[in-house]
């Protein structure tokens, strides 16, 4: 397949999974960022950048947003949120930090691919993007022209952007505002 060709069904791809995700369970996603009184982001590898995006939209929003693992990111405790990816379904390193921010009292919202799993199951609410992830693709179900979990990371890069523009309208702020706290710094 050509350059074009491959651009042209990868593009297609994201869009199908994008598409598919309910958006019920987006408005709900909504609904938990805007009632959290801080919001930590957590997930691993290409899944942990296409987190921090978000937290840094979030960031921009006006909300009290951070990372885990950043030096700065403080304690979570009970009103708030922590967002992890698991598009697989499961990362040891999620399910422990899972357990520490429940026990903390703050509320779980999960990204994943496989609602099934480990990580969906133990959420208080899961945003299922239908896209091919590691735990799919080998054998004779691989649908992607993109390695790996490349699809469900690009396809969470354009969710995140449409669940922080309907944040956006929820909580009534302006883009220059959003833009106002755009760092200068670079």
């Amino acid at each position: 397949m050509s350059y074009v060709g491959q651009v042209s069904k990868a593009a297609e791809e994201l869009r199908v999974a994008a598409a598919g995700v309910d958006p019920a369970a987006l408005a709900g996603m909504v609904e938990e960022l805007a009632a959290a009184k801080r919001v930590v982001c957590y997930g691993v590898g290409r899944e942990g950048l296409m987190m921090r995006a978000l937290a840094m939209r979030l960031y921009h929003m006006g909300l009290d947003a951070h990372v885990v693992g950043d030096m700065s990111c403080p304690p979570v405790g009970a009103g708030d949120l922590l967002v992890v990816s698991a598009g697989p379904g499961a990362f040891s390193t999620v399910l422990g930090l899972m357990g520490v921010a429940r026990g903390a009292g703050a509320r779980v919202a999960c990204v994943t691919a496989q609602p099934k799993a480990a990580v969906p199951a133990g959420s208080d609410h899961v945003l299922v993007i239908p896209a091919q992830t590691m735990a799919d693709d080998t054998g004779p179900q691989v649908a992607s022209v993109l390695p790996m979990g490349s699809l469900f990371e690009g396809a969470q890069y354009l969710v995140f952007e449409m669940l922080i523009l309907m944040l956006r309208d929820r909580l009534g702020v302006a883009p220059d505002a959003m833009r106002a706290r755009h760092t200068n710094l670079e």
